[in-house]
């Protein structure tokens, strides 16, 4: 019974009485915890009287004495977030040399190095750098030659974070990074004439390069019909040779050659497409008279 009782008040301190003591502890200050890339600013009868930056858990009555109790009650306790913040600025418009209106978009970012100018010397510290980032933007990037505008971005980004950095640490904050990430053209006329142009110049490259296809192709085959003809003209030239020479051996035997000449007259005579005489031996009348009448065989 004495185990379960202690077990009972144990369990009840434990998860009811503990927790009610710390929020009291905290309080009245009797500890603060600090989170990593934080900042605790008390405050007291209009006076910062306290800067904690450290993290990890500190005893405010070691650096603020009895002051500490009242601090809840009248004065007030601001925590201020040091880590990095990013913000980015699109499309700020400006205008070029040659009077081309363009668009900047400026990536930036910023951290707070002084908590007590962030707290005190700025109502919106955020918001009047984002404003000075835009004015800088403006101001140091207007009549810049549209080659260098959309070329030189390491430059322009350098001369927008000088122009930044001294008047942005006068109010606790400071600016890291500056980058120019996008320049475009803001006019949708001249964004249409420069497509226009691109379509263009695309279309001028394809034809000439269909162009310069079509005629190497033309010299490639001009050069295979060339050589083709030569080709030809030799097989032209050896064929009476080779013939010749045929005729020759046969010529040297005079019963093969005149059988061969009857064979080749036969042979055009068969071939031919003339009119074909016919004769009629004599004493044949019954020819006579059919081929008179018309009727006769159809020639093959």
């Amino acid at each position: 019974m004495n185990f379960l009782t202690a077990f009972g008040v144990t369990t009840v301190a434990s998860f009811l009485l503990v927790p009610v003591f710390l929020v009291f502890a905290r309080v009245f200050g009797l500890y603060l915890v600090v989170e990593e890339r934080r900042c605790v600013v008390f405050e007291l009868f209009g006076k910062v009287r306290a800067v904690v930056d450290k993290p990890g858990l500190h005893c405010p009555w070691l650096f603020l004495g009895p002051f500490a109790a009242i601090v809840p009650l009248v004065g007030k306790k601001y925590v201020v977030d040091l880590r990095l913040d990013q913000m980015y600025l699109r499309s700020q418009g400006v205008n070029s040399e040659e009077g081309a209106p363009m668009g900047v978009g400026v990536w930036s970012e910023m951290f707070v190095h002084d908590p007590v100018a962030y707290l005190y010397k700025n109502a919106d510290p955020r918001g009047s750098l984002l404003a000075n980032v835009s004015n800088a933007t403006v101001r140091c990037l207007s009549n810049m030659k549209l080659d260098r505008m959309l070329e030189e971005r390491h430059e322009m980004s350098r001369v927008v974070r000088d122009e930044v950095s001294a008047q942005s640490q006068q109010w606790g904050y400071d600016v890291g990074s500056v980058y120019v990430r996008k320049v475009h053209f803001r006019d949708l006329g001249m964004i249409a004439q420069i497509e226009q142009k691109v379509v263009n110049r695309l279309r001028q490259v394809t034809a000439a390069i269909q162009q310069d296809g079509s005629n190497r192709v033309n010299i490639i085959r001009s050069a295979a019909d060339r050589q083709a003809a030569i080709e030809l003209a030799k097989a032209s030239a050896m064929r009476p040779r080779i013939v010749g020479s045929a005729i020759a051996q046969i010529a040297r035997r005079p019963d093969v050659c005149e059988a061969l000449f009857d064979v080749l007259e036969i042979q055009q005579l068969t071939w031919a497409e003339g009119l074909i005489v016919q004769v009629i031996p004599t004493g044949a009348e019954l020819l006579a008279q059919m081929s008179a009448a018309g009727i006769t065989r159809p020639a093959r």
